[in-house]
């Protein structure tokens, strides 16, 4: 079978590439043909054998006072032009989209359709939901200017995301992101999908929000292959962030809860635009941003690790890579993340934001070796599925 994967970025950026990479790599492995389509970059490591991408696209930089910008994000005609090429070179069976919004669009759905109607045989179209883009425009229900966590959008009408400044806290972004959601909500784009593939169960209940939507969504969790665990005996002698510095992860509540807990060793591993709140705190210890085998390493170290996130995660690899390596996880409640954490045998959950809460639980579980030790016994019977399951669910399922 011949699986044409779409993202916009075919570099290590974040958790959807990391999926798009191993899922890759298994179908290779189980004999199909695999090829990748989305934005050129320096960084770029897949393909496809048309060497066909769009021009890069940064919607960070605030160039959009370029004349074309504003509409390129909307509907790009260059990428519904290359994908055409891509898939007139691949002829695949099944077209899985990623992350499209903005830098692709929604046109590449329109050439997979119009490619399916001149070939004159039917491809599969999949989209695996890897944040709230399509009931949401700025993608986190979160409101960037206040912090706050907003359902308005999810009745399908987009004008809060203009209203509240939704995207980059940007009118003008903001203006265009409503805009795009309204332009394909009307066009009735998505309902041309057949399947969505939703990785946790919160994630399926927003988008079953929409009509259009909840007819093609199905719950898949995200995979991980199983890391070398660390052995039981032992707990380890600091407490482990690893992640993203930033507002929306928590990075402010949990460096709060690090001042009130100065006896504490914490080390942090990442990066952002909070590193430098990160350290100003005497017993946080930046690593910087970390990968491979060394962060497997400072992983399987800790005595537990801290998720502290205050948007509504999806189904966050940082969880389950902890317990992958035999470290629990004290998880915030928000989103799809709390899921991943049996409370109480294989980490703990606290309500996102709330310091207090936060510390408590840091102190229990730091004075507690025993009850982390027990913990991790519990991480090594843990089984998120592996790169080979999920793929097994996926063509059975979902692939032709």
């Amino acid at each position: 079978m011949k699986i044409l994967m779409v993202n916009k970025f075919l570099y290590p950026n974040g958790g959807s590439e990391t999926y798009i990479f191993k899922l890759g790599e298994e179908l290779l492995k189980r004999g199909h043909e695999v090829q990748y389509f989305g934005m050129e970059h320096a960084g770029r490591v897949v393909g496809n054998h048309a060497q066909r991408y769009t021009a890069d696209m940064d919607f960070h930089t605030g160039k959009l006072q370029k004349i074309f910008y504003p509409f390129k994000i909307i509907y790009s005609f260059e990428a519904k032009r290359k994908m055409e090429e891509v898939l007139k070179d691949m002829d695949p069976d099944v077209v899985h989209l990623n992350n499209i919004n903005f830098q692709l669009t929604p046109s590449v759905i329109y050439a997979v359709r119009s490619y399916e109607k001149e070939r004159g045989r039917k491809i599969k179209l999949v989209y695996t939901a890897h944040d709230y883009q399509w009931v949401c425009p700025n993608h986190m229900m979160r409101i960037p200017a206040t912090g706050k966590i907003c359902f308005a959008c999810r009745n399908g009408h987009f004008i809060e995301c203009a209203k509240n400044r939704c995207i980059h806290n940007s009118r003008v972004k903001s203006l265009l992101g409503t805009v795009e959601a309204e332009f394909y909500r009307i066009r009735r784009t998505y309902a041309l999908m057949d399947v969505i593939i939703c990785p946790s169960m919160f994630m399926k209940k927003q988008l079953d929000t929409d009509p259009v939507l909840a007819d093609r969504t199905v719950y898949l969790q995200n995979f991980i292959t199983a890391g070398k665990q660390r052995p039981a005996a032992g707990p380890g002698d600091y407490v482990l962030y690893f992640g993203r510095y930033s507002e929306e992860k928590g990075i402010g509540t949990l460096l709060a809860a690090c001042k009130g807990l100065p006896d504490i060793p914490f080390v942090f591993a990442g990066s952002g635009p909070l590193e430098e709140q990160v350290n100003q705190v005497k017993n946080v210890q930046n690593k910087g941003f970390v990968t491979g085998k060394n962060l497997h390493m400072l992983i399987a170290g800790a005595r537990f690790s801290v998720y502290p996130s205050e948007w509504y995660e999806n189904c966050p690899f940082s969880v389950m890579e902890s317990q992958m390596h035999g470290t629990p996880v004290l998880v915030s409640d928000l989103g799809g993340a709390p899921e991943l954490v049996e409370a109480g045998r294989t980490g703990e959950i606290f309500r996102g934001g709330d310091e207090e809460e936060l510390s408590g639980h840091i102190k229990e579980l730091w004075e507690d070796p025993e009850r982390c030790r027990k913990y991790r016994e519990n991480c090594k019977n843990i089984n998120f599925d592996t790169v080979g399951e999920y793929c097994d669910k996926i063509v059975r399922k979902v692939y032709p």
